[in-house]
């Protein structure tokens, strides 16, 4: 094809297949389906809902470029343009970056056209241009010929009279005359400079948008001056507007009044010893893992029920969180990363309720570095979101942890994108987390000021600006200079606590209490999880990169892991025993070593060393478990690196001696007691009123509630028996832990359609292009009874498509078909014909690249091609 492309179909047609592969790639909602042909692949890249996809993906520069496009002549050069970006007196910034800008509109096909006529897609100018109802981010209204639509031609020749032009015999003239008065700089200058102060103080209010104000009925006169000479135009019975051709001269021919062609800087910069950062990272790595280990800990027997709606009632929040000795928000974190990796679920039964899952026995079997990976890569791809707990939903419903509605599209993109950002930096670097929220705001501009699917307003109502009580403001007779003194918000700013910023900030926090960070700075096993492996990759692209496959993370998990391990520390098989009835782990402790020790006492203290309290009640709890005093004192010696000292070894034996001497059993209850005397003790006293104990024998009592709480009421009262069973052995108290049946982690939900592969995408351009072929191809003309509309599928009879299709097996020559499939669809197909029999044809096809039988009742007809089309 030459010559210059009349639609997007043409200039697409034009592409190489690396272009068509970028478009694919960026915009990959284009692939589903697969397009037949070019056409198609241009028609579904104009439609409303590809393109809202298309521009939210925009950075704020290339943004702002298609908004100076949306306000631009249609064609638009490109100097034209530049002069819309930069202004009258340019800008060496903006002129730098604009070919990058117009390149990616280009790619994304947004923007087509060579560089003198630029053509925004319709359906993007729809979205972008001013209007009243939907104001434009640029801050300017309508044209000088749209605002004049459908006012009287006598008043149009006022208008000119006013501004001291000739009049004119039409509408249409007098228009453009107008129009190039207000855009002649010259011309325009020498007019304001015989305007009222407050004249030009009231353009001053509208000049940065929005360009909409009120009138009322009779005007201030220096009001009426400005619309005696058109430069308010009416908008409505009340309501007036500053034409677009003239706010840009006000504005010295700029769109917008801030653009952005740089992203902000990641500053400032605090630099600290990289080894120092990883050691803390690694400490809270160990945090973290010990943390979700209490945490299944705390729910071995079962954790809090399900509520009706789903999650976890506000009261369990709390408990979890104080069980955990954290905040609430932070327990609903861990519940989260827990949840995600499908450590913890709900257990399906009746009365449902939360529990570690079967996953969880093997998670706590694995190497410290290699269950963090496993929480690492679970917390970098989930979509369910922490932060959002306890904040309203739609309807006004707070969320609950692990409950529904939890996910957030948008929030593994925002993780990588922050962690890539901080690996841009040097080893050991930090910066402020409102650097990288402004960051991630100018790379989605859109994303972080509007919901999916609707490009957002700027951030100015329509306010009655220009009424006859505006005054002040300083008067500026000719083109702006600068933006100094002006409020107006920089082109889709978002506020700070817009989804993407929360993200953001969450991102930092998160990846902190994780061990990704430490002190605010990417570690090296934090660089290893985020794929990156140089400063000179993360900061190439102002653009986020597609997101890795469930294999890439893994493994990039698994190389995070192996940099972690050597900054664990290593687990320790001792502990100091202390005369105060305490015992000293000065590291973590081997796992069987910590179980055992935490049934015989009560944890007070974690940190760097985790302190144990024994107390009557934990050794009784040992007890109960089955352990004898004499195997507690011999397991106290054996991982002790201090003798056992002599309270704790006393208080180990006067709760021994005294453990068990009382039995209880079932009658409904009874308690059974070698010591008749000690039984009578237990009637005499007042507080085993409400056992309603009574002697059924010198060393027996029988009880009126269940053994269970005949347990509870006796220990309360000080003593300390044992439960025992039908045959008088001693019951051990060791309760059966509660897990779920096997459960996965919760399936992240997806931002759009997934990025397509390589292979996708080549063989999805080999289809178009071969369905391109297929309806361009140039066709010898079929002689029908009427002649087909453009597009359609030819149409020949039986007799005649049998005979064409036995002559191109002869002549061994390709033919246009049209096929309509079991489903009803058509299509239009270049087939070689390779065999004809049995009602069917057996040929090489063109469009899908492969040879193909097709039934000839379902071939709607045929057209042989010109010599020259295949």
């Amino acid at each position: 094809m030459t010559g210059t492309p009349r639609t997007l179909a043409e200039e697409l047609r034009t592409r190489t297949d690396r272009g068509l592969v970028g478009l694919l790639r960026a915009r990959p909602d284009l692939l589903n389906p697969v397009p037949g042909d070019v056409t198609q692949l241009a028609t579904r890249a104009g439609t409303r809902a590809s393109v809202v996809r298309a521009v939210e993906r925009l950075d704020r520069f290339v943004l702002q470029t298609a908004e100076a496009l949306a306000v631009a002549p249609d064609p638009c050069p490109y100097d034209t343009l530049g002069a819309l970006m930069g202004g009258d007196t340019g800008d060496a910034a903006v002129a730098a970056e604009l070919p990058r800008a117009v390149a990616e509109l280009r790619a994304q096909a947004l923007v087509w056209g060579p560089d003198d006529r630029l053509r925004l897609v319709r359906t993007a100018r729809e979205l972008l241009s001013p209007s009243a109802a939907h104001p434009s981010p640029t801050g300017l209204g309508p044209t000088v010929a749209e605002a004049a639509a459908g006012m009287s031609p006598g008043r149009l020749q006022e208008i000119i009279a006013a501004a001291g032009l000739p009049t004119t015999h039409d509408p249409v003239t007098a228009i453009a005359a107008l129009t190039a008065l207000f855009s002649d700089r010259a011309r325009m200058t020498a007019l304001l400079d015989t305007a009222p102060a407050e004249s030009v103080a009231v353009l001053d209010k509208l000049l940065w948008g929005p360009p909409y104000g009120g009138v009322t009925d009779r005007p201030a006169p220096h009001l009426q001056w400005l619309l005696d000479r058109g430069l308010l135009l009416p908008a409505g019975a009340r309501n007036v507007v500053l034409p677009r051709e003239a706010a840009l001269h006000l504005r010295a021919g700029r769109a917008h009044h801030t653009p952005e062609p740089v992203p902000p800087a990641l500053s400032p910069a605090t630099e600290r010893d990289p080894q120092l950062v990883d050691n803390a990272a690694a400490s809270q790595a160990f945090t973290a893992l010990a943390t979700v280990e209490e945490l299944l800990k705390e729910w071995d027997l079962g954790g809090p029920g399900v509520l009706r709606a789903g999650g976890m009632s506000v009261r369990d929040l709390k408990r979890t969180a104080t069980a955990l000795d954290t905040t609430e928000q932070l327990a609903a974190f861990w519940l989260e990363l827990a949840y995600g990796a499908g450590l913890i679920a709900s257990d399906g039964e009746a009365d449902e309720r939360f529990a570690a899952t079967p996953a969880a026995e093997e998670w706590l079997q694995l190497p410290d570095h290699e269950r963090w990976a496993v929480l690492a890569a679970g917390w970098l791809s989930a979509t369910r979101t922490a932060g959002v707990v306890g904040t309203a939903d739609a309807k006004g419903r707070a969320l609950a942890a692990l409950g529904p509605h939890l996910d957030r599209s948008p929030a593994p993109e925002v993780r990588r994108r922050a962690l890539a950002l901080l690996a841009g930096l040097p080893p050991g670097t930090s910066v402020p987390a409102a650097a990288v929220r402004s960051r991630l705001q100018w790379e989605r501009p859109l994303r972080s000021a509007g919901a999916a699917g609707q490009v957002p307003a700027p951030a100015t109502g329509r306010t009655p600006a220009a009424t006859g009580a505006v005054d002040g403001g300083a008067p500026s007779r000719g083109p702006a200079t600068g933006p100094a003194g002006s409020a107006h918000t920089p082109t889709g700013s978002a506020p700070a606590d817009d989804l993407r910023s929360r993200l953001a900030q969450w991102t930092l926090t998160e990846a902190e209490l994780l061990g990704v960070t430490g002190r605010g700075a990417l570690s090296a096993h934090g660089r290893a999880l985020t794929g990156t492996t140089s400063q000179s990759a993360a900061a190439s692209s102002p653009a986020p990169a597609a997101a890795p496959s469930p294999a890439d993370t893994d493994a990039a998990a698994t190389r995070a892991a192996a940099l972690l391990a050597p900054l664990l520390p290593e687990p320790v098989d001792h502990v100091l025993l202390q005369a105060d009835l305490t015992a000293v782990a000065p590291g973590p402790l081997h796992r069987p070593l910590a179980d055992a020790l935490g049934v015989l006492a009560d944890i007070e203290s974690k940190g760097g060393a985790t302190v144990y309290r024994f107390t009557p009640a934990s050794v009784r709890r040992a007890l109960d478990a089955g352990r004898s005093a004499a195997e507690l004192q011999e397991f106290l010696t054996a991982h002790s690196r201090t003798p056992v000292p002599q309270p704790l070894a006393y208080l180990i034996d006067d709760v021994a001696r005294k453990h068990g001497r009382l039995r209880i059993g079932a009658a409904t209850a009874y308690v059974r007691c070698d010591d008749d005397a000690l039984l009578s003790e237990i009637l005499a006293d007042r507080r085993a009123a409400t056992l309603r104990l009574r002697r059924l024998a010198p060393t027996v009592l029988a009880a009126q509630t269940a053994p269970d709480q005949l347990l509870d009421g006796l220990r309360a009262m000080g003593y300390a028996p044992a439960a025992e069973s039908t045959a008088g052995d001693v019951l051990i108290a060791r309760a059966d832990t509660h897990r779920t049946p096997p459960r996965t982690a919760p399936t992240p939900v997806p931002d759009g359609p997934p990025t397509p592969d390589a292979t996708l995408l080549t063989a999805a351009v080999r289809a178009i292009r071969a369905g391109d072929l297929a309806a361009t191809a140039e066709r010898k003309p079929v002689h029908a009874p009427a002649p087909a509309a453009p597009g359609a599928l030819p149409r020949t009879t039986s007799a005649e498509t049998l005979a064409t299709m036995q002559a191109a097996v002869l002549t061994h020559s390709a033919l246009w078909i049209g096929y309509v499939n079991a489903d009803g669809a058509a299509s239009q197909r270049v087939i070689a014909p390779v065999r004809v029999e049995g009602g069917f044809v057996t040929a090489y096809d063109h469009t899908s690249d492969e040879v193909r039988t097709y039934p000839l009742h379902r071939i709607t007809g045929v057209a042989e091609l010109a010599d020259d089309s295949v």
